[in-house]
C-alpha cells in the first residue's frame, strides 16, 4: 500500500478508510444527556444533565484527540475539543452547550 497523504489522514492501520464509526459510550452518553436536556430545560436536573453532556463530549474529545484511528478523527477530536472550551469560556452555544 501506498503511504500517500490521503492514506496517512483516512486510513486505519488495517488499510481501511475511517471517516466515522459506531458511537462509543462517551457519545452515546452526550448524545442522551443532550436530549434530557430537552425534557428539563430548567433547574438543578438541566444543569446536571449539562456537566454529564459537557464531561462526556470532552472526554470523547480527548479520547479521538490521542487515540484516533487516523489523522482526520484526531483532528476531529480537536476541533469538538476547541469547540467545547470556546462555549465552556466564551458563553457561546456551540454544539448545544451554554453558560
Amino acid at each position: 500500500m501506498n503511504n500517500t497523504l490521503f492514506d496517512k489522514i483516512f486510513r486505519d492501520s488495517d488499510g481501511n478508510i475511517v471517516v466515522a464509526q459506531m458511537p462509543n459510550l462517551p457519545i452515546i452518553v452526550w448524545i442522551t444527556a443532550s436530549l434530557l436536556k430537552l425534557v428539563f430545560p430548567t433547574g438543578e436536573i438541566n444543569t446536571g444533565l449539562d456537566a454529564l453532556a459537557f464531561g462526556s463530549l470532552f472526554t470523547w474529545a480527548w479520547l479521538e484527540l490521542f487515540k484516533g484511528v487516523n489523522y482526520f478523527r484526531r483532528a476531529l477530536g480537536l476541533g469538538v475539543l476547541i469547540g467545547v472550551m470556546v462555549s465552556r469560556t466564551v458563553g457561546i452555544d456551540v454544539l448545544g452547550f451554554s453558560l
